[in-house]
């Protein structure tokens, strides 16, 4: 067979992911927070983009003209807009004015005159109260021990990789990787770290945990509470106590005896502290019963008004002096439009689905959880003839304020249970449902999972008991039997 080289014509079409497109689609898909910090980005790397405020260009125009000019209410329309104001010149500023004005915005500032004690309690009232957090109290209790320089920075890397319950998020063999030591030295950083208060902080697991601090408080390991907790914590978990008193060789009551022990126990021994962060949720929407009618409002509060630079653009329009300056220029002008037009489509395109959220659940609006309605993506996305994943986007990490309360957008979209006379509801308000039945039981006579699925049965709601219990895990209730002998204990 001879070989031979030819030429081929071959037509094909493809989708690619222009960096302009990547960036509309992370513009959509991010929190407000985020979008923030990604605005403030590129202001400082963009020098043809500029922030403005809509209102101060209007007084000012309409100072200048002395005709009324109309602000603009979308942040983003205006950024092809042609010459707006000319910039201030610095050296016409009254630099003490301003500071006499505004100089208590500034962190940290004292004011003068009678408004100091005004601000100073302005301050204090809106500063959050702090607890101590767990890495800073373990911090401060290692600085008392004496120990090796590579024990204490071994120990320090285990401190900074803790969960919020107090234990080790990470194996011992990432540890020795990060500290570059031997599993020796991080074995022996580990047990430093365990005896700190709390005690058990550091362990890898519950039955660690609880051994370290049986140990601490003096237990050996051939006591019974020891060999439990080492041996034997599944059966107590499930009270077989016959069994664990069998396999020990003593009695059910020394069991119960040794039981109790363990439930002084922490099991947790980092949830008692805090974080030392406080989170707030900004909506991105709020709803607003107007009458018979809700209104969908969009919250720009916080977002910068945005708009081309006019020396920049200028500059380009007159021709910049040299290619490499004026390449320069249309990158980043063509960087900058598809900034505003992405962020002017992504509150266009959440006021769309909002705004079909609120037909779709006008009745949770008016009523509440019972009354909300299962839906999933393609509804919305058939309703403003958008893609799934495009309502997807819009959805993730927004927040709405309705009158029902602050939810996740995301909230809106669940799952269907067919009732008995062939509708179906959300399985959110089965949960509710679920919830306030147990919130109604006798305490010492706690509603069982199948007594629950009967309740709802009468409602039309036809549910399965494990799908019940598995609805009251989600809500973080205990079974039937762990609550009748949480109230026999109290």
């Amino acid at each position: 067979m001879a070989l031979e080289q030819r030429l081929n014509l071959k037509q094909t079409l493809q989708l690619r992911m222009t960096p302009q497109l990547r960036q509309a689609i992370k513009i959509l898909q991010v929190s407000r927070a985020e979008l923030e910090t990604m605005i403030s980005e590129e202001l400082c790397q963009n020098p043809t983009l500029e922030e403005f405020d809509p209102e101060a260009v209007a007084e000012e125009a309409e100072l200048r003209t002395g005709d009324p000019v109309k602000s603009e209410t979308e942040p983003v329309e205006v950024s092809d807009d042609k010459p707006q104001t000319e910039a201030l010149d610095l050296n016409e500023v009254d630099w003490q004015d301003y500071l006499d004005r505004f100089g208590h915005e500034f962190h940290g500032s004292i004011g003068t005159g009678s408004d100091r004690d005004d601000n100073r309690i302005s301050f204090i009232e809106n500063t959050a109260a702090s607890r101590d957090d767990l890495v800073s109290s373990l911090e401060d209790q290692l600085h008392l021990i004496a120990m090796s320089d590579d024990e204490r920075r071994v120990a320090e890397i285990i401190i900074h990789n803790l969960d919020e319950n107090g234990y080790l998020a990470c194996t011992p063999e990432e540890i020795a990787f990060m500290a570059n030591c031997s599993l020796e030295l991080v074995a022996d950083a580990r047990e430093i770290v365990q005896e700190l208060e709390p005690p058990g902080v550091g362990s890898l697991d519950l039955r660690e945990c609880l051994l370290v601090q049986l140990r601490l408080i003096g237990y050996e390991p051939d006591d019974y509470v020891v060999q439990i907790v080492d041996r034997h914590l599944g059966d107590l978990e499930s009270r077989r106590y016959e069994k664990i008193a069998k396999a020990l060789g003593t009695t059910v009551d020394e069991v119960l005896e040794c039981h109790r022990i363990i439930q002084g126990l922490e099991p947790k021994p980092g949830r008692n502290f805090d974080d030392g962060s406080t989170r707030y949720i900004v909506p991105d929407v709020y709803i607003q019963r107007v009458g018979d009618d809700f209104q969908v409002i969009l919250n720009d509060e916080g977002l910068p008004s945005l708009r081309i630079n006019e020396t920049y653009r200028r500059m380009l329009e007159n021709g910049a002096d040299g290619d490499e300056t004026r390449g320069y220029l249309q990158e980043k002008l063509r960087s900058a439009q598809w900034l505003i037009r992405s962020i002017h489509q992504r509150q266009r395109t959440l006021y769309k689905v909002t705004k079909s959220i609120v037909e779709h659940q006008r009745e949770f609006l008016l009523h509440g959880v019972e009354y909300l309605k299962p839906m999933v993506l393609k509804d919305i996305a058939n309703d403003i003839g958008m893609h799934e994943s495009t309502v997807s986007r819009a959805t993730a990490n927004k927040y709405v304020h309705t009158p029902q309360g602050i939810f996740e957008l995301k909230y809106f979209f669940t799952s269907s249970i067919r009732s008995a006379d062939g509708g179906s509801v959300s399985s959110e308000s089965v949960k509710q449902k679920i919830q306030q039945i147990i919130a109604r039981e006798d305490p010492a006579k706690p509603f069982s999972d199948q007594y629950i699925a009967d309740v709802l049965a009468k409602e039309n709601i036809d549910i399965a008991r494990r799908t019940v219990a598995k609805y009251r895990e989600l809500l973080g209730i205990l079974p039937s039997s762990k609550r009748k002998r949480m109230a026999a204990r109290t």
